[in-house]
Parts: C-alpha cells; structure tokens; sequence
C-alpha cells in the first residue's frame, strides 16, 4: 500500500516495512520518510513493522494549498494508523517537525492505539520566544528563514539550513558532502507553499496543553548542540512536562542526530522499544 488517502482526500505516500509491533515514524522539515531510514531499517531488522510517511506537501504526497496546521497534521496521522490496520499497541515516534504530529495526536485523538512515545530533536512543547518561553527562538530567525525560501530556495537549503541542521563547522563536518547535497534533494522535493506554511506551523503552535496527553511511556532524545531546535526550550522543557518520560541528551550532537549518530539513535530506540 504506498498510498493512504486522508479525510480530505490527499494522497500521502507510505513505507511499510518488516512485521511485528508497530512503530509509526513523523518525519522533520523539510525532509520526508527517507530521512529516517538508517533507523527504519535497523527497527525493520530488529522484529518491529515500521510504518513511515511523507507529511502532506512533501516528499512524494499529495500537495494541497490548506492543510499545513496541526490539527490537520494530526489527522493524517491517526488516517495513515487506521489504513495500515494499526489499531493497537503502536509506539508513534517523531523527530523535529514530527514531534508536533505525535503530541496533537495524543491529544487531539487520545492517544489511540498508542502504548508509547518518541520525540527526537522535537519542537515540542514550543518554539517561539516569548515571555514565558524565554528560551525559544526569537520571530527574527524565522522570518530569516522565509526570507531565505522566498528569495533562493535551494540555495537556504544547502549553504544556510543544511549545515546548521547538521553541525557543520568551518573547519570539521559530521556528514559528508552527499548527505548536505541528499538533505537538500528531500527538501526540495516538497512544495514552496508547504515549506512556508509548516514554517509557521512549528514555529507557532505552543504545545505545552498537549504534554498532559502522554500518558505512555515516552523516550525523549535531543543534541545539546542542536542550533536549530534548542534543547532547552524543547527536549528539557518537554521531559519536565511528560510525567512518564525519559530525557537522553546527546553530548555536543547537533539538529540531525538521526544521522550523525544513526547508530547510537537506532540502538536507544529497540531499547526503549524492548521495554
């Protein structure tokens, strides 16, 4: 089945692979499923059936002008579970972006089917520096960001957002070249339109009223390096309000630890699912 049809009616592309319980992943922005395959395989290798999608608006789903909002995104999400017959004892993992997706969905739909959680370099609870988040981000990096898209999309990508996404330095890179170059060809196959407006929606939505929804077992990763989504406006602040949660912080890791420390992501990841 690599394709579910949601309430709406777009197309949203789907990787199903192995057997045995299983583990739904949400991608980051602006990627796709692609971007968790080093752990989708060794999850797949190691008993558990791995259920990932392309968001709407990216990778290789349907792009709608609307849609782009949490709520909606939720939606899709308990579609692609309720189409691939996951009614039961699913662990639902997000990374960045994707984060948001499984904190809405906790909420808005209960947290159906759901017997555990992951959040990895998750924008939750929220992003926006305000004055009671003093530790988000400032509206002038975002509005930097949408600049950058409007003007020279593939160029924000590869020189400006890569990079940052990955901890590279002026003098050292964790990732090669290829990965900058494979990152930005998974950006850019999303549409302009979904780009800016998932932009607003992470960089706005305050998920602090969702967090007393995890009712499960939720594993908490982020990089303490990470310069795109800081860890302490979103890791730290979200192990303090998931009451059932475990916070592993990665020494120095940047934004992508999914790839910069695939291995080590993987491993964490069949632990907490042997739990």
């Amino acid at each position: 089945m690599p394709y579910i049809k949601t309430r709406d009616g777009t197309d949203l592309y789907v990787k199903d692979w192995g057997s045995g319980r299983p583990v739904i992943l949400t991608h980051g922005w602006p990627l796709d499923a692609d971007s968790w395959d080093a752990q989708a395989l060794a999850l797949a290798e190691a008993g558990f059936r791995v259920i990932a999608y392309d968001r709407r608006g990216f990778g290789r789903s349907g792009q709608p002008w609307n849609g782009y909002d949490y709520d909606t995104l939720a939606d899709d999400l308990a579609d692609v579970m309720e189409q691939t017959g996951v009614d039961g004892d699913a662990t639902v993992v997000g990374f960045s972006m994707g984060g948001g997706e499984v904190a809405r969905y906790m909420s808005r739909h209960d947290g159906k089917g759901v017997i555990a959680a992951g959040l990895i370099s998750s924008v939750v609870p929220y992003m926006l520096q305000t004055d009671d988040n003093p530790n988000g981000v400032d509206e002038g990096t975002f509005q930097q960001m949408r600049d950058g898209i409007r003007a020279d999309r593939a160029n924000f990508l590869r020189r400006t957002f890569a990079p940052q996404f990955y901890g590279v330095g002026y003098i050292s890179s964790p990732v090669s070249e290829d990965v900058l170059d494979w990152s930005t060809h998974l950006a850019l196959m999303a549409g302009v339109r979904p780009t800016l407006a998932c932009l607003d929606a992470f960089a706005y939505t305050d998920f602090r009223p969702d967090l007393a929804a995890f009712r499960v077992p939720t594993l908490i990763v982020h990089g303490t390096g990470d310069k795109t989504v800081p860890i302490d406006a979103s890791g730290r602040a979200a192990a303090k309000g998931v009451a059932s949660s475990q916070l592993v912080e990665y020494d120095g890791a940047p934004h992508g630890l999914n790839v910069t420390e695939q291995d080590r992501l993987s491993n964490d990841l069949i632990t907490f699912l042997g739990r």
